[in-house]
Parts: structure tokens; sequence; C-alpha cells
């Protein structure tokens, strides 16, 4: 019954090892909101894991069948991908964000997980005395987490106060010193679903020229800011990328939102030539390949895995090739997100709350598949408490590298009236509470 008791919470979190569930994992809470599920015999509202709310793509579905009865399930896959996934991500960046990418530097990953824990140990060794990743905040926590299990250089910072030509002082200040082979972000943003503008993109890339540093463009959430029509193939306006201001750039498309196709763990990097093609002095010592792109496929991605999942790779190729062709309008389908954002963010904002990170140069973000929230004269780490205790799961701010004081709410796991309801009944006990 809720509310729950402080006792319980503490005391489930505990033998569950959780040491501070304002900085424990992701599935670390889902583990606890089980547990605590069971504590008070009624179901929570789930605001913590992106887990897709919507039916995978039939279209990859049908094509991942018909791969396996064919008989691919025998064969490990090219590790380099297969030609028809290869072709399939080439035009599927080129229909979506007019960017030339060469079919052999389209390289499937187990889901953009594997990508960035993959690239960022190989652009930790690309020059000697630059190890270090530099993170915009609020981010995806695992992210970081990965530099830090591969004992790597962490620089970052939180955008919150850094956005337009703010950004170029920042980032000038931090690759000034020499250290930063990357920077990571994800656009739209996870958590705080920001959406850089052209003129952030083009500071990025500008940056990343001046300062030889490659960036990592997180495009989970691929076309998903609601306010612009992106979903017409080889048609402006294109998804907006950092792709445009510089050729030091690599992209993370995965097929786990756009398609809703998370459970089979598939993704490309999408590099550009330019990217493939370097070569460094330490890939020739240590791979014996000189040139990035294939020291990356033979030399590390080889070694985590023996390649991606062959017929998950023939359903994302279909499904990129039907987008191309206009048969699968996955920016349409996403947008359901966009219309539970903007019924949840009513709730919260009836009940007294606000929303963190609200604006993208002077517009008010997107509604879509994250939003941030805060509660007047409550921090964080309390917030996220108080609203466990209600039966309402999230993860912090400060979790995702965020200075800004409140929690984040993901919208894909309410669907219907039902789930909405209970959401706002908790929401006014919360607030009568406080």
């Amino acid at each position: 019954m809720f509310p729950l008791s402080q006792d319980i919470l503490s005391r489930t979190a505990s033998e569950l090892g959780i040491i501070d569930i304002a900085t424990a994992t992701i599935r670390q809470i889902v583990a606890l909101s089980a547990a605590l599920e069971k504590e008070a015999n009624e179901r929570f509202v789930h605001l913590e894991l992106g887990n897709p709310g919507l039916p995978a793509s039939s279209v990859g579905v049908e094509a991942e069948i018909n791969a396996l009865r064919n008989g691919v399930a025998n064969t490990y896959p090219a590790i380099n991908g297969i030609p028809a996934l290869k072709k399939a991500g080439s035009r599927f960046v080129k229909a979506f964000m007019d960017i030339e990418i060469p079919e052999k530097a389209i390289i499937p990953t187990v889901g953009s997980m594997q990508a960035s824990f993959t690239l960022q140990l190989l652009l930790s060794q690309r020059i000697p005395g630059r190890d270090t990743i530099l993170f915009f905040n609020p981010g995806f926590p695992a992210q970081r987490h990965q530099a830090k299990v591969l004992g790597l250089g962490i620089e970052q910072f939180d955008i919150y106060n850094f956005r337009g030509k703010a950004l170029e002082t920042k980032l000038e200040e931090i690759l000034s010193k020499g250290n930063v082979t990357a920077m990571l972000f994800s656009n739209p943003n996870n958590p705080a679903w920001i959406n850089l503008t052209d003129e952030e993109l083009e500071i990025i890339g500008s940056m990343a020229t001046k300062h030889d540093v490659i960036v990592i463009e997180d495009l989970a959430y691929l076309g998903m800011d609601f306010r612009t029509d992106f979903s017409h193939p080889f048609e402006a306006p294109y998804i907006p990328t950092v792709g445009k201001y510089t050729d030091n750039f690599i992209m993370l498309v995965s097929g786990s939102k756009i398609f809703s196709y998370a459970g089979q763990r598939i993704a490309v990097v999408a590099m550009s030539r330019y990217v493939y093609e370097r070569k460094y002095e330490f890939f020739t010592n240590f791979y014996e390949m000189p040139a990035f792109g294939d020291a990356y496929i033979f030399g590390v991605l080889y070694t985590a895995s023996s390649g991606t999942s062959h017929s998950a790779q023939h359903a994302l190729a279909a499904m990129m090739n039907a987008a191309c062709d206009g048969t699968l309008d996955f920016v349409k389908e996403t947008s359901e997100y966009g219309r539970r954002a903007e019924i949840m963010k009513r709730f919260f904002i009836d009940n007294g709350f606000h929303v963190v990170y609200d604006m993208d140069g002077g517009t008010p973000i997107s509604d879509g598949f994250f939003f941030t929230i805060g509660y007047p004269g409550i921090n964080g780490k309390t917030l996220q408490s108080e609203l466990l205790r209600h039966g309402i799961s999230a993860i912090t701010l400060a979790s995702t590298g965020s200075e800004q004081e409140g929690v984040r709410v993901c919208v894909s796991t309410l669907s219907n009236k039902e789930d909405f309801d209970i959401l706002n009944q908790r929401l006014k006990a919360f607030r009568n509470e406080h």
C-alpha cells in the first residue's frame, strides 16, 4: 500500500546491495522497484527504464524470420557486416540526414552500447597522451560507466548553462588542454530531450576539427524531435547532425527505439570516410592495421563478439530500406511518444512540478521519449526517494551527470488511460504529502 515507509525503502535497497539509490544504475533501480512492488502488493509506475513502448516493426520481424528459415543461424556473419545492411545503412543515412557514408564504413554492432564501448577503447589509443572522453551532460549513464570500466579519463560538463555561443567558450576551455580524444553526446538528448541547434552543432564540428577530436553522435532517438517533420526520405528538412560541420564524426544508429527493435540488440556505426581511412602509428604497431576503420572492425570489434546477430542484420537492413522507400514511417509511429509526454508533463506541472531542461535556443523542448522534472524545495535524491515511496520509479539527474536537481521521466511504458490515471493519482498523493 502506498505510500511505503522510509524504513521499507531503505531496507529493500540494502538487501539488494544498493549503497545509494541516487547514484544507482538504471537496472538497479528497476530491481528495487520490482522488489518494492512485492512489498506494496501494487504495481509501480515505471519511468526509469527506456524500453520501447511500441510493437517491434513487423518489417524487421518478417525479414528476420525469413533469414532464419533460409539458414543463417548456422553461419557466422562477416564481422564487418552483411552486404545488404552495409548498403541499406549508407542509403538510410543519406535519405534522412543527407550525409554520404561509404558502405565499408557502415558496421553492425550488438546495439549502440557495444558500439560506444568499443569505440571509446580504440579512440583512447589513437594518439599518445589522448585517453580522455568528453561527455556532454546530462547523458546516458552507462556510457560514462563504460569509460570508467575501461580506465579512461573523463571530462564532462552540464550543458544547462552552456547553450548557444556559450558552448564554444566551454569547449575551447576543455579541448585546449590537449588530452581529449573524443566527444560523446546524444541528440535528441537522453535524459533531457534537448535538441542541439544548428548553431551548436556547427560549434561542436568546428571545435572537433580545430582540436583533432572525434565526435561520437549517439542517434538513438533519430528523427524524434517532433517539432519538425523529418519523415520524408531524400527530402528536406533533414535530421540535424554534426556531420554537416566536420569530417571528424562517427554516428551510432540503433534499431532499438526508431524501430522498437531493442530486444534483438542491433545497431550500426556509421563513420565518415575520413575517420575510417585515417592512419595511426599506434594501430600499425599494435594491430598491424594502420587505418582506424580496419583496426576497429578486425582489431577491437572482433574481440568483443564474433559478429553481430546474422538474422538481426537482415531485419535492420529491411527496416532501413522500407524507411528509405517510404513504406515504413518510423517518425510517425514513434510520434506516439510525443503524445504521451504531453499528457504526462501536464500531470506533473498541475501537481507542482516543473520541467528542468525546458528550452532549446529560446524554444520549448519537444515532447518525446524523455523529459526531466523537479519539485520546489526538494533535491533530486530526496525526490527520487519520495516518488518511490509513492509507487513511481525514476532515476536522478545526478546519475546522468547533471548538476541540476530532479529526476528523469521516460514515457514509454505508459500507454492507456488507466496508466495515466494511476500516475496522476500518485502525483496528487505526493503533492498532498509535500
